[in-house]
């Protein structure tokens, strides 16, 4: 309890100013009222200013939290005193017909955040004095009037008791309650019959109901206690959990105070140091995110997590800024509070185990007989866990720290809470000894490559400590987070849940969404070198150097360690070096250049390595969080994955570019059978060869229909919409005169409509029209959802191209009201290279998203004469990575360096949102009469 004396109130002084309101204004009820609100007000408001002061002075979380409560003890106690004494004169009411106030929930634990509710428990009598209800009337409509958001409920001494039985919610809030003023005689009373009628032989019941509350809970925040955006009250390591552990303790031990738990043997000194630190910690943060927000803000999430963490005064370190060093703590703590959970868990089950009475202890004990386990004799089943057979099994044999898990895999048993709690307690004997053991890391390799649950056991690893002290490089990135919207998980965690991926491709249960990996999986020579690599990936993140080249050197000394050969060490260092590679060359080039397969085959040489580098892109894909993987990433690795394939294998067609166009054409007068010949004829010439080489046939007679029908219909502009769930992407297609801003206007309207463009594929036809086909997300699961979503974004390409809405309009229409985001910076780059491509000048940008951006950049593109021939939209969280294959308006490269500069100038400029006259010119409409558009594009 924080003293009256802390300099937050004068409460003597308080009290004096509302006994001179009371008698300045006796005749004048609303003037009263009036200047005691703003009197009680004023008091408050002085004094949560000096929590304020004093949690960045002090750094206490836990000193801010008791001292708000004091505080409001303070003005929730005088009020009572002012309402009984000088409204409703009940000076001399007897003391058996007096109200009592309580504090419950977290006011009641004597804590608050700076925006937490208040949460009250009037007590009424069993006779109340006729001014009970009136008296809390007036309490209750002062503090909403000072802007406190008050639980409140008034009750009966028999109506706690009897709703306490049946709700466990308010068995809890009594079981917190605390007394602030009014009659004690009252309170003591519903303490002693709450004791005695309620808690009394309920134990269990109130623990399983808390233990159930808690897991339903860390379901709705996200069943991790390592999501990057967390939830510092009910998260999964937040503050509730504590709360959770402590409201066990109170009503299985009959305590009052968490020191009383060493007393009891539940914690060691040691752990319920760690308790109260954690809590002191969560209670820093939130409070800080409280006085931050001016609201009851518990997510913490991106935009506040940078000033959070200059508040508590972290600082950058090398590879780490400061915001990340935060976060890691952050997760640090969230780990410690989860070993306290298991910790207490496991006493508890002992000691329930041991107070079981009579015939049922006897049962109890008899069940309890644990059943040994083929092939060890430190380890015993108790119903269906792992644990210990005697106390000493890791001090006598520290191997047996990794022997643990390796068991609980091959016989698929769960971990008894005993079992963690003695590792946790034996983390030191993971020293250098132990890491060099071959029997230590030939049990290692057998848990990560278990064709089992391996993602599993290295979760339970990992949270008891045993991971990150095994492979120290690990336990470097344990609890690590990556200050961006990309990745949802610290690093750690999407490194075990890539592992987790990776056996389920193993084990054959993603041949529906990844069919071409459980194609290749069960072909791979070997599998450790793939399993390896998957947990190390991501090892070197947090350094100040290239990761991917850091973790390939971590990597080298440690596949030495477990034992693996020269040859699949090779194979590892490779994988980690190149890990993104497939990535970044699937979503950020051309895959119809035949530049882009011959530079990727050279890297990869041989289809060993292209299978398990494809699989490696899956796994770590799939493991960066929920809504990252989709469809038209797996279309896009498929295709890599399959034209490097004929490249490696020899069979990429050595067939002349035009003779490979004469028979695409050949092909589709074929498909087009029900057509007049002189028709399928002048289609035919209709397209040059860019579009006859890269188009399937399929899409080629899609387009022949729907080019044949606009004709038909006498429309110079028409669009056609297809959906593809498994690919996860909706198609639109436009047809429309060509003109340069063409992908521009396409682009602007997508945004204006919502659409976030993946990939854009331009042709121009012999007659001067554009055939532009635009990839976009899809949105909605239902098919005629998105058909209906993708026809309206088709009708808003439309009204733009025709000039019935203007874009820089619709542009601002979808962007108002939106802040930008200042949380991250990323500085804009342009990268323009001629050695990618044989053909084009492939321009790729960097920077932060917002809407709109691509019509801008391509307006620029336009605006300095290049033709746009495809572009790739690739958006990682908020930074967007986009490429454009262009040719200058003669169809040649951009090899002159000060245009190169020039471009390049022009782009940042407009990522940085500075002023640039081409988006001054940015057309409303281009649709123009037929003929006078034609021949604007080069003809590719």
């Amino acid at each position: 309890m924080v003293p009256a004396h802390s300099g937050l109130l004068d409460g003597a002084a308080l009290r004096a100013q509302c006994e001179f309101i009371a008698r300045a204004h006796a005749d004048h009820r609303d003037q009263m009222r009036q200047a005691l609100l703003a009197a009680l007000k004023k008091a408050y408001v002085e004094g949560r200013e000096q929590a304020r002061e004093l949690l960045f002075t002090d750094g206490s979380g836990s000193a801010c939290a008791a001292r708000l409560s004091w505080l409001q003890d303070q003005i929730v106690t005088v009020l009572h005193e002012f309402a009984l004494n000088h409204v409703f004169g009940a000076v001399a009411t007897p003391e058996s017909a007096r109200i009592a106030v309580t504090a419950v929930g977290g006011y009641g634990r004597d804590t608050l955040a700076p925006g937490s509710d208040i949460d009250l428990l009037f007590l009424l009598p069993a006779r109340p004095a006729p001014w009970s209800e009136p008296a809390i009337e007036f309490m209750l409509y002062i503090l909403w009037d000072m802007g406190f958001k008050v639980g409140h409920a008034t009750r009966s001494l028999e109506e706690c008791i009897r709703l306490s039985k049946d709700d466990m919610t308010i068995r809890t809030a009594i079981l917190e309650a605390r007394y602030l003023c009014g009659s004690r005689d009252l309170f003591d009373e519903l303490t002693r019959r709450f004791e005695h009628e309620i808690v009394s032989g309920t134990g269990p019941e109130f623990i399983a109901a808390k233990l159930a509350e808690r897991d339903e809970r860390h379901g709705k925040a996200g069943d991790s206690r390592y999501l990057v955006e967390p939830n510092v009250k009910e998260g999964k390591g937040g503050l509730r959990d504590l709360h959770t552990l402590f409201w066990i303790a109170k009503y299985h031990y009959h305590i009052r105070d968490p020191e009383d738990l060493v007393r009891l043997g539940v914690l060691s000194r040691h752990e319920l140091k760690l308790f109260q630190k954690s809590e002191d910690f969560l209670w820093a943060v939130r409070c800080h995110m409280h006085f931050l927000t001016g609201k009851a803000e518990e997510r913490l999430s991106f935009d506040i997590q940078p000033e959070i963490a200059a508040s508590l005064g972290y600082q950058p370190h090398p590879g780490l800024s400061a915001v990340e060093r935060f976060m890691k703590h952050y997760f640090l703590v969230a780990k410690d509070v989860g070993d306290l959970t298991r910790i207490f868990c496991a006493a508890l089950e002992d000691q329930q185990a041991k107070e079981a009475p009579g015939i049922s202890g006897a049962f109890s004990r008899f069940t309890r007989r644990n059943r040994k386990i083929a092939g060890t004799l430190d380890f015993v089943e108790d119903h269906g866990r792992i644990t210990i057979a005697g106390p000493d099994v890791f001090k006598r044999d520290p191997v047996n720290l990794i022997r643990l898990f390796h068991i609980a895999d091959i016989n698929e048993l769960e971990f008894h809470p005993d079992a963690l709690k003695l590792v946790t307690r034996s983390l030191k004997l993971i020293n250098n000894a132990l890491r060099e053991d071959e029997e230590a890391n030939r049990l290692f390799l057998s848990i990560l490559t278990s064709p089992r649950d391996p993602a599993l056991i290295l979760r339970r690893m990992n949270e008891s400590g045993v991971l990150g002290r095994f492979i120290p490089d690990f336990g470097k990135i344990v609890a690590m987070m990556q200050f961006n919207m990309y990745h949802h998980y610290t690093v750690d965690e999407h490194l075990i849940r890539s592992v987790g991926v990776l056996a389920a491709i193993d084990q054959g249960r993603e041949a529906e969404a990844h069919p071409l990996t459980a194609q290749i999986m069960p072909g791979l020579e070997d599998r450790v070198p793939l399993y390896v690599a998957v947990l190390l990936h991501d090892i070197a993140k947090g350094r100040p150097e290239d990761h991917s080249v850091a973790g390939a050197r971590v990597a080298r000394k440690l596949c030495q360690r477990l034992g693996l050969s020269p040859k699949q060490t090779e194979l590892v260092v490779w994988l980690i070096e190149e890990h993104l590679l497939m990535s970044m060359v699937a979503q950020t080039r051309d895959l119809n250049d035949r530049k882009t397969i011959v530079d990727f085959a050279e890297k990869v040489r041989s289809m060993e390595r292209l299978k398990m580098l494809l699989i490696l892109t899956v796994c770590d894909t799939r493991a960066v969080g929920p809504g990252v993987w989709n469809g038209w990433k797996g279309q896009l690795l498929r295709t890599l994955y399959y034209e490097t394939e004929l490249l490696l294998s020899g069979g990429f067609s050595e067939v002349s570019r035009k003779e490979r166009a004469k028979f695409a054409r050949e092909t589709l007068a074929e498909a087009l059978v029900d057509w007049p010949q002189r028709e399928r004829k002048a289609y035919a010439r209709l397209h040059y060869d860019p579009y006859m080489l890269t188009v399937p046939l399929e899409d080629q007679v899609r387009h022949a229909a729907f080019i044949r029908g606009a004709d038909r219909a006498g429309q110079a502009l028409a669009t056609m919409v297809r959906t593809d769930s498994f690919h996860a992407i909706t198609e639109i297609t436009v047809l429309s005169p060509d003109h340069p801003r063409l992908l521009t206007v396409i682009a602007g309207a997508c945004a204006a409509a919502g659409a976030n463009i993946v990939d854009a594929q331009i042709f121009t036809t012999s007659d001067g029209r554009a055939l532009d086909t635009i990839l976009v997300n899809r949105e909605f699961p239902d098919d005629a959802d998105e058909t209906r979503r993708a026809a309206s974004v088709g009708r808003m390409i439309e009204d733009v191209l025709s000039g019935r809405k203007r874009l820089p309009e619709v542009i601002a229409t979808r962007t108002r009201g939106r802040k930008r985001s200042k949380t991250f910076v990323i500085p804009p780059a342009v990268t323009i290279s001629n050695t990618l491509s044989n053909k084009f000048t492939v321009i790729e940008i960097e920077c932060l998203d917002r809407p709109g951006l691509l019509s801008e950049v391509t307006a620029v593109l336009s605006d300095l004469s290049l033709d746009i021939a495809s572009a790739h939209i690739t958006t990682f969280g908020e930074k967007v990575i986009d490429t454009f294959y262009v040719t200058d308006l003669l169809g040649h490269k951009i090899t002159n360096e000060n245009r190169q500069n020039n471009i390049a100038a022009r782009l940042k400029a407009v990522m940085a949102e500075e002023a640039d006259e081409a988006r001054d010119r940015m057309p409303s409409g281009i649709l123009a009469p037929a003929g006078t558009l034609a021949g604007t594009r080069t003809k590719q």
